[in-house]
């Protein structure tokens, strides 16, 4: 259940494969520092929050995750969440929902629910990770055009309201800025893929910034100069009123990071050839989120990109990772003060082309361009996302996702009366067909197809009560029964007990399932029913019917 990967890797690690995580750890700590300070403060909270979380939290992710190449740390997937929560319930309302979502995540990771998520549908995900998508590109456009306006409102319409009314103030300067740091960032992995286009990009701008200003905003004009300090750790005080009032967004932050952690680290799998454990990952990122509460920083979770960055460049254990929250330590500590030197248009730049990268259009467009329930999960989903809230969207996009399949499993399940079917052409897919056998006029059959859950149930009751002439057995036929669920127990009960009443003796043929069986024992429906007439083949049933006719 808990087994970190660093156990597993530590055995053998030699000097050639600590180079190599040197190296990349080193590689994938220049890239995460731009983000970390672009995501903390699009995220409404301060450049440091964000580079504390990308330190704290990516170290103990690297060391105590289920993932040998897992890089965390604060993600574009969690700006709508941390920006909403900020602007709610303040800064010490993201600290105690972090801490709660880190206490979630590690009962996730204790009851097992690593492989459940991974069951989640994808067009969901792709619902609300475009919608953050279209959130972040335009929670940037303020920076982008250097508009001269208050604070930006929080809902998606009253946001492109105020900067239509504010458009006037546009900045020219920091457009070229950004659109500068969206070009630099895009093409120049064409020139080198060792040193990250962002850092290139921020590099470039300031120094244009501080050479040539223009009266462009810096992130020393608008949060101060960047400390290196870390604070002290703080427990935060945790009331039953606290908790009820902060539990949906902390199981939103729950949710969220365990999805995109578990994707990330599928997906670092499928690079490298690997095999993470679902479990321990939820469990180390639940660990890691309550440190970097405890120390004012925001959620962290696996990032797909920077776990990439760190597989291309040879990590290939939890010491890459490890060394990429050192190498963040290390330039915050020397040469962190310069950040504040950073023009806030240059992340916008950098945020815009974060938004391009998560937005999956293509996936988007493909999914809707056929009219299906994987349709209306992904619109209802990014609707939801974009025009009220990512908790909102999440929650009815699983409840639609769960209706539509309870709705699709019920069309697949259906009722036959098989003796009604006597008369006409074999079916000659069917390999044992009732065709072959010789139906006694007093024994009627029917056939279940497909699951017997509470969707379905109801349909087969319906068509037992349609039987015109009593017979004096009734065979129902359940080879095609995988499962079974209560509402389809008490079914089979009512059923068995209106065959009673009327004096039908009820045979169960065919039950290849386990479940089936042991739902049947559990509820004694095998001992009213009588185990002599439940029997395993098609020809028992018959020779059952004939023996209870017979009056033997």
């Amino acid at each position: 259940m808990f087994k970190p990967k660093i156990l597993d890797t530590i055995k053998g690690y030699n000097k050639q494969q600590f180079t190599k995580d040197l190296l990349a750890g080193i590689i994938v700590g220049i890239v995460a520092l731009p983000l970390a300070i672009a995501f903390g403060v699009a995220s409404g909270v301060t450049p440091q929050q964000g580079l504390f979380t990308a330190i704290i939290a990516g170290f103990i992710i690297s060391a105590l995750g289920g993932s040998r190449v897992q890089i965390g740390g604060p993600t574009g997937a969690f700006i709508v969440i941390v920006y909403g929560i900020v602007q709610q319930f303040g800064v010490n309302g993201l600290i105690i929902a972090t801490f709660l979502a880190g206490i979630l995540l590690i009962i996730m990771g204790f009851v097992r629910l690593g492989s459940v998520i991974k069951f989640i549908p994808h067009p969901l995900i792709v619902g609300f990770t475009t919608g953050i998508a279209v959130i972040i590109f335009s929670s940037q456009i303020k920076d982008f055009l250097g508009l001269q306006m208050g604070a930006v409102p929080a809902d998606f319409i009253d946001k492109w309201k105020a900067f239509a009314l504010n458009i006037s103030t546009i900045n020219p300067y920091s457009v070229c800025i950004t659109i500068a740091t969206v070009l630099i960032t895009v093409f120049w992995g064409k020139i080198s893929h060792k040193i990250p286009g962002p850092l290139v990009a921020i590099i470039i701008t300031t120094a244009i910034v501080y050479f040539f200003p223009q009266h462009i905003e810096t992130i020393g004009g608008k949060f101060g100069p960047i400390s290196a300090k870390f604070p002290s750790p703080v427990l935060p005080k945790l009331d039953w009123a606290t908790i009820q009032k902060l539990i949906r967004p902390a199981f939103t932050i729950a949710l969220l990071g365990g999805i995109e952690s578990l994707l990330s680290a599928v997906v670092a799998d499928g690079m490298m050839g690997g095999n993470h454990r679902s479990n321990t990952e939820l469990i180390a990122q639940g660990i890691a989120n309550i440190f970097s509460a405890l120390f004012g920083g925001i959620p962290a979770t696996g990032a797909i990109a920077r776990t990439a960055t760190n597989i291309n460049n040879g990590g290939r254990t939890p010491i890459a990772g490890m060394i990429h929250a050192i190498t963040l330590f290390i330039i915050l500590f020397f040469i962190g003060k310069w950040a504040a030197l950073i023009p806030m248009a240059t992340l916008a730049g950098i945020l815009i082309v974060v938004a391009y990268n998560m937005s999956e259009y293509r996936t988007f467009i493909t999914i809707t361009k056929v009219w299906s329930s994987d349709t209306a999960i992904l619109l209802t989903t990014f609707l939801l996302t974009v025009l009220v809230d990512i908790t909102v969207a999440i929650e009815v996009g699983m409840i639609l996702a769960a209706f539509l399949f309870m709705r699709k499993m019920t069309q697949n399940s259906n009722v036959t009366n098989l003796t009604a079917q006597l008369n006409e052409a074999p079916d000659y897919e069917d390999p044992d067909p009732i065709s072959n056998y010789q139906i006694p006029e007093n024994i009627t059959v029917y056939e279940i197809n497909g699951p017997l859950f509470f969707g379905a149930a109801y349909k087969f009751k319906d068509a037992i009560r349609v039987i015109e002439k009593k017979p004096r057995v009734l065979i129902i036929r359940m080879r095609y029964v995988p499962i079974i669920d209560a509402t389809g127990s008490h079914i089979l009960e009512e059923v068995e007990k209106e065959c009673k009443n009327s004096g039908i003796k009820l045979i169960l043929s065919e039950i290849h399932s386990e479940q089936l069986m042991e739902e049947l024992q559990k509820t004694r429906l095998s001992f009213k029913i009588g185990k002599g007439n439940i029997v395993p083949t098609f020809k028992d049933a018959i020779t059952r019917s004939e023996t209870i006719i017979a009056g033997k």
